[in-house]
């Protein structure tokens, strides 16, 4: 049988969303909601995407010995993810990212790292038995970025494919990008590794660019545009989005990633993971907040259902 276990190496984070009309101007002050306080990180939110729709998913991250990191462990072990390698540090506070939400449900994040900042080598030392019994390994840009590389490397030395999401963007070791098999970006990420915007020459310019840095296969997502998928053999595929009334897009690329994630380890093609995993971020932009927002396997047929008849 296949292998179809996740290890998600990344970011737990408490959110403090707020959500308002428009976005405030420098200097100027608006009325806001009440404070909600929802478990979120990128990491986290990708795994426990994956798991909510049924993954067999183990999470390696870090939070502080406060009141945010327990609640955010109960988070991710409802989703039925693995949070045995899920450190609580002491002396550091869990990671938070306060969060805007406008009418239209955009918004804006700043990010405090916390005890995502501390996840390093012996971190990924204690987990070794995750990284041996993983058909891959997701990662983002809510650590350090050697702790990243140090987990692809890790990957590659047993056979794992990696998912590298390169978000929140950062410049990165041209050997990160080498050992990245797909990789997960936006239209503006993409445009700042490549230098390059589809009004530049295409698709197909923008898949040159990113084989110069080592990268063969990515997704490339598009808000509710949808996404376009960039195979191997340079064949680009580009995939639209279920039209959604979005409520709030908080975590839909992480839904995204975690839906993507699940379907390759289960063995599916690029393409059809990329259709699957843009239904899936579709649903999420209809309910409020990054995890709670994601679907059950039940609950994205009743979706697809509904959207049939």
């Amino acid at each position: 049988m296949q292998n179809s276990r996740i290890a998600v190496v990344g970011s737990l984070n408490a959110d403090l969303v707020v959500h308002t009309e428009r976005f405030p101007q420098p200097g100027e002050t608006l009325q806001g909601s009440e404070l909600a306080i929802v478990s979120g990180g990128k990491g986290a939110n990708q795994a426990v995407a994956a798991g909510k729709l049924g993954g067999n998913v183990t999470l390696i991250g870090a939070v502080g010995a406060d009141a945010h990191g327990d609640f955010l462990k109960q988070s991710v072990a409802r989703a039925g993810v693995d949070h045995t390698h899920v450190r609580t540090l002491d002396g550091v506070a869990t990671g938070t990212a306060v969060i805007t939400v406008d009418g239209r449900g955009e918004n804006t994040i700043i990010v405090s790292p916390g005890a995502n900042g501390q996840v390093g080598r012996q971190h990924l030392d204690e987990a070794e038995a995750a990284f041996n019994d993983t058909a891959l390994v997701c990662l983002c840009l809510e650590i350090n970025t050697r702790t990243v590389l140090d987990a692809a490397r890790r990957a590659h030395a047993v056979g794992a494919r990696v998912l590298f999401n390169l978000s929140p963007y950062a410049e990165v070791p041209g050997e990160m990008l080498r050992l990245t098999d797909i990789l997960l970006v936006n239209e503006h990420e993409a445009h700042s590794l490549t230098g390059i915007s589809p009004s530049d020459g295409g698709w197909l310019a923008i898949a040159d660019a990113l084989q110069q840095h080592g990268v063969a296969a990515a997704v490339i997502t598009l808000g509710a545009s949808g996404s376009v998928v960039i195979t191997e053999n340079r064949e680009i595929h580009e995939i639209s989005s279920p039209r959604v009334t979005a409520v709030d897009t908080t975590g839909c690329g992480d839904a995204f990633m975690g839906a993507l994630a699940l379907r390759l380890a289960e063995g599916e093609s690029l393409v059809a993971a990329a259709r699957f995993a843009s239904t899936v971020a579709s649903y999420a932009a209809t309910g409020h907040g990054a995890q709670a927002s994601y679907p059950t396997r039940e609950q994205l047929v009743e979706f697809i259902r509904g959207r049939q008849e």
